[in-house]
């Protein structure tokens, strides 16, 4: 095998293991009671991706997670707030960028919204945040009503 195909191969494998979706399931409990709540997750870069919460009942809701690095910007998390109250005033930390970054770092936060236009927002802490979701993490989501869900994602 010559040079070039040689380099050409490796940027192609390159390419198409950057390009890999990481995906997961995790289960949630309404507190209080209630039905359960089933999530799935699929990381498709790094620290961002997709979630779905979908309750016993058949309402789904449906949004974007982002991972906090110390990469990340304020500016990368704006999708957060879509919908919401701005600011989230009863989540602390959220105005100041490196104070926020500083106090999220190593979570998963998402955005999730129903056919209906009510969202659900979740805050996760990741037992590998290295690993991203697949290392596993748990938390809570709130919906817009004021019901928490306690959610646990195992390691994949």
């Amino acid at each position: 095998m010559n040079r070039t195909a040689l380099q050409t191969g490796m940027v192609a494998l390159a390419a198409l293991l950057g390009a890999c979706t990481t995906t997961g399931t995790g289960t949630g409990e309404i507190q209080g009671g209630g039905a359960g709540v089933r999530f799935t997750w699929s990381e498709e870069g790094p620290a961002r991706g997709q979630m779905t919460a979908t309750f016993a009942d058949g309402r789904s809701y449906v949004g974007k997670m982002f991972q906090i690095t110390s990469d990340t910007r304020i500016d990368d998390v704006a999708p957060l707030w879509v919908g919401w109250y701005h600011p989230w005033n009863d989540w602390p930390y959220w105005g100041d960028g490196p104070r926020f970054i500083k106090h999220y770092s190593g979570k998963v936060m998402a955005n999730l919204r129903d056919p209906n236009g009510n969202h659900m927002r979740c805050n996760f802490r990741l037992v590998q945040p290295s690993r991203g979701m697949a290392g596993g993490g748990a938390g809570k989501c709130q919906l817009g009503d004021g019901y928490t869900i306690d959610a646990d994602f195992p390691a994949v």
